[in-house]
């Protein structure tokens, strides 16, 4: 039964516009950069057009090096609008209040943004919520400007709907403090580092502000085109595919994912489970090795993360037992495939 490739994910190239924007701000000029991954003019006013996550990570760390600001993730951040997120942005920008305007933000991510690590949720609780964003660690120089873009620009769309900034209560971030942590303030009075997840709080009363430019017959009218679209593209065909999507954030720090442990997040009897992926013509440990084998890929060809972190990444309980899996997977050891990839780039 065959199977479509596993991909690391991919977002709108409408963000770019918010990079694009802080390199003429920093006096940088950015075509030529752009230019160089692929992003013309025609093809960041394309339709629906997107960029892959490995792609944008190499693109964000080249644009930190040509600007010399570490801290380029967070003015990125402050520069983003709602309509950079596309119909999902949009239909946010016409919610009743602050609150719904970040709920249908989080709750229609794939719109805009897929990554196989998980996707952004919104927390709610009597006295606030947390806005959170999944972990992409390890961190390093490619990955760590993702979060601050992605922190300040939650930030910076829902101030938007309201004309002056807005501070969160709390902001919590994975890798620990970098050399500009200073300029996190911006964000909240209150950040930590070190963190176990990423993610900002929200007050009550900020979710509570109204939205002065919302109306409630095109609000309901953009809601339902989301949730058109939303199905369109989440729409899965197979058990096994259903599968494969969510083996990527269960695959993590040592952490091997087993059939029953799949069958609770599905909601089905592990009997249940076996049963109808013999229906499909396969079995859960083939679909576990193809998952673990396209992403390795993936990440051996398209990121500079080394064996031990592309091991962890997939659930191995060692960087020797990855390199011995991807042997008999490929023929060949990690090093000389990616060697093998550079050199035919």
């Amino acid at each position: 039964m065959s199977r479509p490739r596993v991909r690391l994910g991919d977002l709108s190239v409408g963000f770019i516009q918010s990079l694009e924007e802080t390199l003429c701000a920093l006096g940088h000029e950015p075509s030529a950069l752009l230019e160089r991954y692929g992003l013309s003019p025609q093809r960041l006013a394309e339709a629906g057009a997107r960029l892959s996550i490995p792609r944008y990570m190499h693109l964000g760390h080249a644009a930190i090096e040509l600007s010399g600001e570490p801290a380029l993730g967070l003015y990125m951040g402050r520069r983003s609008r709602l309509s950079q997120a596309g119909l999902a942005g949009v239909t946010a920008a016409q919610a009743p209040t602050l609150g719904d305007a970040a709920r249908t933000l989080l709750r229609f991510e794939p719109l805009y943004a897929a990554n196989y690590r998980g996707q952004s949720s919104f927390e709610e609780d009597p006295h606030g919520a947390w806005l959170r964003f999944y972990s992409i660690s390890p961190y390093n120089a490619y990955n760590r400007f993702v979060v601050d873009s992605v922190l300040a620009g939650w930030l910076a769309q829902l101030s938007g709907l309201f004309g002056t900034p807005l501070l969160a209560e709390r902001v919590e971030i994975e890798f620990e403090a970098p050399a500009y942590a200073a300029q996190y303030q911006h964000l909240s009075a209150n950040v930590q580092f070190g963190a176990e997840t990423n993610q900002l709080r929200l007050s009550r009363a900020n979710l509570e502000l109204r939205n002065p430019a919302h109306c409630p017959s095109t609000w309901q009218h953009l809601l339902l085109l989301c949730e058109r679209e939303w199905l369109e593209r989440t729409r899965i065909r197979s058990l096994a595919e259903r599968i494969a999507h969510l083996l990527g954030p269960l695959l993590n720090g040592g952490h091997e994912p087993d059939l029953e442990e799949v069958a609770r997040r599905l909601q089905l009897p592990t009997w249940t489970l076996r049963r109808k992926l013999a229906e499909e013509g396969t079995q859960f440990r083939a679909i576990l090795n193809d998952t673990r084998r396209d992403l390795a890929m993936t990440y051996i060809r398209d990121t500079e993360l080394a064996f031990g972190e592309i091991a962890y990444l997939l659930g191995f309980a060692s960087a020797e037992a990855f390199q011995r899996a991807f042997k008999r997977w490929s023929g060949v050891t990690p090093g000389e495939f990616r060697r093998s990839q550079r050199r035919s780039a």
